[in-house]
C-alpha cells in the first residue's frame, strides 16, 4: 500500500488571490504598475521608473483591466487602495 501524499485543498475560486480579497491575482510587475499609475504617475514616468517602455506599462495594465473587469483609471485607483498597495 503506498499512501498519496496530500495537499492542502485551496479553496479560493481559480485565479483569485489566497489572501481572501475576492481580486484575481496580479503579478508582482502588475501590482508594481498599478501602484505607479494610482499615484497618478504617467505611463510614461512609470515606465521610466520601473526601467521599461511605456508601451510595457500599457501592456500591464491592459492585462490588470482584463484581469480586474476595469475600465478607467479611477475604478484602477480605487482597486489599488483596497489591495493595499
Amino acid at each position: 500500500m503506498s499512501a498519496e501524499p496530500t495537499t492542502p485543498q485551496d479553496n479560493t475560486a481559480p485565479g483569485t488571490a489566497a489572501t481572501g480579497t475576492g481580486f484575481p491575482e496580479l503579478a508582482p510587475r502588475e501590482r508594481e504598475t498599478l501602484r505607479h499609475i494610482a499615484a497618478g504617475r504617467t505611463y510614461l514616468q512609470t515606465a521610466r521608473h520601473m526601467g521599461l517602455s511605456k508601451h510595457t506599462v500599457d501592456a500591464y495594465l491592459r492585462r490588470i483591466r482584463a484581469k480586474l473587469g476595469i475600465y478607467s483609471t479611477a475604478e484602477l485607483t480605487r482597486t489599488a487602495i483596497a489591495l493595499g498597495l
